[in-house]
């Protein structure tokens, strides 16, 4: 067989290559991976029906399709702008977290493939203020009546407004998508196939803004991302699902600046970090603590760097309360050396 026809078809249709050995007869004589090399050597000279009558009817439609994109005909969709070459970008970007990640990519698909239909798409449903007339495509390659994909386009073009897609076949939706002046604006997934939506995502410009997930599956979004450019700027959590951050992070051009956190959840922050840069490393600098649970920091800790590392060099503490610093202490290479007491009326320490 043509290896480019066996690509394309492989890639468009892997649902129907498994369906064509089942309607062929012939699965020892099948390899994996093969497809007929025409439609004709699905055909007896009996007529078939069902399910074998509509793979074989699929296929002859495809037969088709692959040939003109070997000869290199025009194709309404195949001829769009090609997507970003994602391999020439540093494969660290997609391993980084604190990276906004590129929107995904639609592959491109041509129209003969779809079923269509026009459709009214009621104010509200998708969040749209108004009625939307709209083609809605759909493509049901296996046949079962469970489609893996619809798009809905804007009559007469090709502009999509919004996709559906079941990314696991399991015959059940699990993609959102949406868009504006056909570029990716939202995008909501189940992402662990239970029914439900457990992420939601928004983009502009190609890149995300931001990305807000339910990790326990609870329907309660518990955790936080935005996005500004190509960096994460902030982060937040709640942890116990009460409703409060107990976790928040804000990054400047991908490094961070300041975490604060509730780490008894009592709906009071009670721990904050600075940060800082040496060496295009960062290292927590600054450390202050309300360890009395009394609403405020009341010990503040300095840091130095050493070979990578945050030692301590200075502890304030306020220990009754008034808001001025009662006892400092001095340390080097994170042992005490000086201890200060500044208000002679404190009780031992």
């Amino acid at each position: 067989m043509n290896p480019l026809r066996a690509v394309v078809a492989g890639l468009l249709f892997p649902g129907l290559v498994q369906l064509a050995v089942l309607v062929s007869g012939s699965p020892a004589s099948a390899q994996p991976g093969s497809v007929p090399e025409t439609p004709g050597e699905l055909s007896s000279s009996e007529p078939r029906s069902g399910v074998a009558g509509s793979v074989a009817e699929e296929l002859r439609r495809q037969q088709e399709l692959l040939e003109r994109v070997e000869r290199g005909e025009p194709n309404e969709e195949t001829d769009l702008p090609d997507p970003p070459d994602r391999e020439k970008l540093a494969l660290g970007e997609f391993a980084n977290p604190r990276v906004a990640p590129l929107a995904p990519t639609d592959r491109p698909l041509p129209v003969t493939i779809f079923d269509e239909e026009p459709v009214e798409i009621p104010a509200g449903r998708w969040g749209n203020a108004s009625r939307l007339t709209l083609t809605r495509r759909v493509l049901d390659a296996d046949r079962d009546g469970k489609p893996e994909l619809l798009r809905y386009v804007l009559p007469g073009s090709h502009q999509m407004v919004r996709q559906e897609k079941d990314r696991n076949y399991d015959g059940i939706i699990d993609s959102w998508s949406d868009y504006e002046s056909g570029s990716l604006v939202a995008r909501v997934l189940d992402s662990n196939h239970d029914g439900n939506p457990d992420v939601w995502e928004r983009y502009r410009s190609g890149r995300m803004t931001s990305r807000e997930i339910d990790r326990d599956d609870d329907g309660v979004r518990d955790a936080f991302f935005r996005y500004e450019g190509s960096s994460l700027v902030e982060e937040r959590h709640d942890a116990n699902n009460d409703g409060s951050i107990d976790l928040h992070i804000s990054y400047d051009k991908g490094k961070r600046v300041r975490a604060e956190e509730d780490r008894d959840h009592d709906g009071r922050m009670d721990i904050w970090r600075g940060y800082s840069v040496e060496n295009n490393l960062e290292f927590v600098s600054r450390i202050e603590r309300d360890k009395r649970g009394r609403g405020f920091a009341d010990t503040f800790e300095t840091f130095e760097s050493r070979d990578g590392e945050a030692v301590l060099a200075r502890r304030e503490e306020d220990v009754n309360g008034d808001g001025e610093v009662d006892v400092v202490s001095v340390y080097e290479n994170g042992k005490l050396i000086r201890r200060e007491i500044l208000a002679p009326d404190l009780v031992p320490l």
